[in-house]
């Protein structure tokens, strides 16, 4: 022990003696005070944000952010159409399904209601591609997969708002009013 660290412990039991009810820090820790500070040298550094990471409040409610979110999800409901927009629909079916019978299968783009899974409701999407066939039996439109062989999506005829395609384009209501 060098002469400083043996002074410092000296006065440090003398301070004890003294006032047994509070030590100063200054004089109890004298020996290890001024010496480097230790850091492994086989681990890194943890950065400030890891260790405040495990100081962070934990999730008492598990799963209770997730319910909240989930129950903030808005989604739609599936809307009516009308009589006139569902002949249009109806004559879109039947073109496609006589272009399906000629070998012809025309891609399209069809807007469909999907019903949420978790609960009452859905949204509306769009998806596009190739009609293998259209299914009369469980009222289906039944796309080809990405690999064109088997068979991909299926989408329920009833869920249909509105069909699309370069060949179907032209099937308005003008068209319809001509055909009359």
């Amino acid at each position: 022990m060098n002469a400083t660290v043996r002074s410092a412990v000296t006065k440090r039991n003398e301070v004890v003696e003294m006032n047994n009810k509070e030590e100063n820090p200054r004089i109890v820790y004298a020996d290890i005070i001024d010496m480097p500070h230790h850091q492994a040298g086989d681990r890194n550094h943890m950065s400030l944000y890891d260790r405040a990471a495990q100081f962070a409040p934990f999730a008492a409610l598990v799963g209770y952010d997730d319910m909240v979110k989930e129950e903030a999800r808005l989604t739609d409901r599936q809307t009516e159409i009308s009589e006139d927009d569902w002949m249009i629909l109806e004559r879109k079916i039947g073109y496609i399904s006589d272009k399906i019978s000629e070998k012809r299968h025309p891609e399209i783009t069809v807007e469909y209601f999907e019903p949420d899974s978790l609960k009452s409701g859905g949204r509306y999407l769009e998806y596009s591609g190739t009609v293998k066939k259209i299914d009369s039996v469980e009222d289906k439109f039944i796309f080809f997969a990405d690999n064109g062989i088997l068979s991909g999506k299926e989408i329920l005829i009833s869920r249909i708002r509105d069909i699309h395609g370069e060949q179907i384009d032209f099937m308005d209501n003008n068209y319809f009013d001509v055909m009359k």
